[in-house]
């Protein structure tokens, strides 16, 4: 029988689409608010990959991803996606959103994101989150799944968490946990 224990704490990233880039620095704040320092903000980007918001948020949103300092129990991950999900609305206007955020997990092996919708390949968590393994970290890349997001499967993209993953790894080691 295999005797429990805990988790080994994983970076927060959070994938965020904006409608306006005024509202970058609001969503920001909130996020830094509930989940400590960033670690690291990439330039907002327009976003190109699918035109799944462009109705809802008035045109192609603008996309940029952030890490946090304090790494992170993952157990929390439902929580937190719940958590953004009521930022989310408190953002929105006349039901629509104007802010999309994707919390995920990064850890040495893959980076796991946060979602409501069910599919095959996604794991229940609580409260109808559910985790999507999204990117794994094998022969000193990431590789991506059918299933991955377009922009997630991007180069650029997993090179970023590529990058992130290695900063994850020497913090982990500065605070002995590996």
């Amino acid at each position: 029988m295999g005797k429990e224990q805990g988790f080994l704490p994983h970076r927060l990233v959070m994938g965020v689409l904006v409608s306006q880039q005024e509202m970058i620095s609001l969503v920001t704040e909130q996020l830094v608010a509930h989940y400590g320092l960033l670690l690291d903000c990439t330039e907002p980007k327009v976003f190109t990959y699918t035109d799944y918001y462009d109705d809802e948020m008035g045109g192609k949103p603008l996309r940029l991803y952030l890490s946090f300092a304090h790494l992170i129990d993952p157990s929390r991950l439902s929580t937190i996606k719940r958590e953004t999900n009521a930022l989310e609305l408190e953002f929105s206007q006349q039901g629509g959103r104007r802010v999309n955020l994707d919390p995920g997990l990064l850890s040495l092996a893959n980076l796991i994101l946060a979602t409501t919708k069910n599919r095959a390949h996604r794991i229940p968590l609580a409260d109808g989150i559910y985790a999507e393994l999204t990117l794994l970290y094998t022969n000193k890349q990431f590789q991506s799944f059918p299933w991955t997001y377009a922009d997630y499967k991007s180069e650029e993209v997993k090179l970023l968490f590529a990058s992130w993953r290695e900063q994850y790894r020497k913090q982990l080691k500065q605070e002995a946990l590996l």
